[in-house]
């Protein structure tokens, strides 16, 4: 079974049979935690919304945490708590496994990296700031790279399979909210799809279920309403 609980803003659990994998947390309640399983832990980059010290008290309870970080987050961590014999600090386009987990990184279209995580048959997207950002006030030039590099990155996991992936909806972005959503979930076979860093704003669930783009794919987008709340499907 795979279990996925949202913390809040762009913090998830995935929960498996032996391991946990925790994205970018930052706040929030966690659910209990059998101390017998793995925990791994990733921040996707140094903005106070998507990685906190306070992570490096897990380690505290959980006797196999172990952490994968972005390398903007390096000196803070090591100075605050994280061990670096339990911490792989990565880049952009990097391959590494650690304890049975295949990470793959993609540059970021803001900070640091997004992941591709691969365990036991499983496989996660969490893209941390990785985004089609649009901010109107810097350009046409800056929308269009933006756009670009996007597009890059996404096709550089082009068709494949993500059981989960976690993908932002910045309401900020206005009507353009959704681009970066639908150029991802077009060109991957994900089959469940966590929209994240909407800012506690949940009228996005409803704005992207009346969205044309999302009709092939409505049906895989997960409707989020309170932190807290849990996702659980069978096994693949």
């Amino acid at each position: 079974m795979i279990k996925t609980v949202y913390i809040g803003h762009s913090g998830f659990l995935v929960e498996l049979e032996d391991a946990y994998f925790l994205f970018d947390y930052y706040r929030g309640e966690l659910p209990g935690l059998d101390t017998d399983r793995k925990l791994f832990i990733f921040a996707s980059h140094a903005h106070l919304d998507h990685y906190q010290r306070k992570i490096f008290q897990f380690q505290e309870k959980m006797p196999e945490t172990f952490y994968i970080l972005s390398k903007d987050v390096k000196r803070d961590a090591l100075k605050n708590g994280g061990l670096e014999e339990r911490i792989r600090f990565v880049g952009p386009e990097e391959e590494l496994e650690t304890k049975g987990c295949r990470i793959r990184t993609l540059r970021s279209t803001d900070e640091g990296v997004a992941f591709l995580v691969q365990y036991q048959g499983r496989t996660f997207y969490h893209a941390g700031d990785l985004n089609a950002w649009y901010w109107e006030e810097e350009g046409e030039d800056y929308v269009n790279m933006m756009r670009r590099s996007y597009e890059r990155e996404i096709q550089k996991i082009e068709g494949e399979f993500i059981n989960a992936a976690f993908v932002p909806v910045d309401p900020r972005l206005e009507g353009q909210y959704a681009q970066g959503l639908d150029f991802f979930m077009r060109h991957t076979r994900t089959d469940r799809v966590f929209p994240m860093h909407f800012w506690e704003d949940y009228g996005i669930f409803d704005r992207l279920r009346q969205e044309p783009c999302t009709e092939e794919y409505r049906n895989r987008i997960m409707e989020i309403k309170e932190p807290g709340q849990e996702f659980l499907w069978g096994k693949i």
